[in-house]
């Protein structure tokens, strides 16, 4: 199943246009080693991994980054989140689409 991405401009958009109740929840799932050994991270993201596991709302938007610019592991999350019943996309570039 193909996963949606969304773009650094529309997410930016979304996060400063939408009241709290209607912005995406940001998941950041880069693996652990560039997690811990990054001083970067977007705006109100919530970290999800094997073991930290956040309660997730199915009336919002889940927007998944992770430090690969193909998207590797946001984009699989992505799609586990779409076959369990959420709106999931990843975010093109990853982090560093982002900060560039």
């Amino acid at each position: 199943m193909p996963v949606p991405r969304i773009s650094r401009e529309d997410l930016k958009s979304k996060l400063d246009n939408s009241d709290a109740a209607a912005r995406p929840v940001v998941l950041d799932v880069r693996l652990k080693y560039p997690y811990e050994h990054s001083t970067m991270k977007l705006p109100g993201s919530i970290r999800m991994n094997d073991t930290e596991q956040p309660s997730l709302p199915k009336d919002r938007e889940i927007v998944a980054y992770d430090s690969d610019p193909d998207e590797l592991v946001s984009s699989r999350v992505a799609g586990d989140l779409i076959r369990a019943g959420y709106r999931a996309s990843a975010l093109k570039g990853g982090i560093v689409g982002w900060i560039d």
